[in-house]
């Protein structure tokens, strides 16, 4: 069973620009969590060897940037789908995942 310290949060209306150092690069944020967050519907071209990503979300009534370490991708043709763990977020982004997480008693 995959037990986390803080879990996954789906959400549905976040959007995502990313950097690479070299381009610029939209996707869909799929899911957050306070520490790592999910992306889809990027382009391929989106560098797999950078070290680090700047990303940019933007969602209704709310904006972060965030410095982000890909662990994991998928390609499926011409777009791919990343994990990253979040190295550097503004603490209104733990503000802002704490309160989509479901309440636990």
């Amino acid at each position: 069973m995959n037990k986390r310290d803080h879990p996954r949060v789906e959400v549905a209306d976040l959007q995502a620009d990313i950097s690479d150092g070299n381009d610029f690069f939209s996707g869909t944020v799929k899911n957050i969590s306070r520490f790592g967050l999910a992306i889809d519907d990027v382009p391929a071209a989106l560098d797999r060897d950078a070290d680090m990503y700047s990303v940019i979300l933007d969602g209704p009534g709310v904006h972060f940037k965030l410095l982000v370490r890909p662990v994991w991708e998928l390609e499926d043709g011409g777009v791919k789908a990343f994990g990253a763990l979040i190295e550097n977020s503004p603490w209104t982004w733990t503000d802002y995942v704490m309160g989509k997480e479901p309440l636990t008693s």
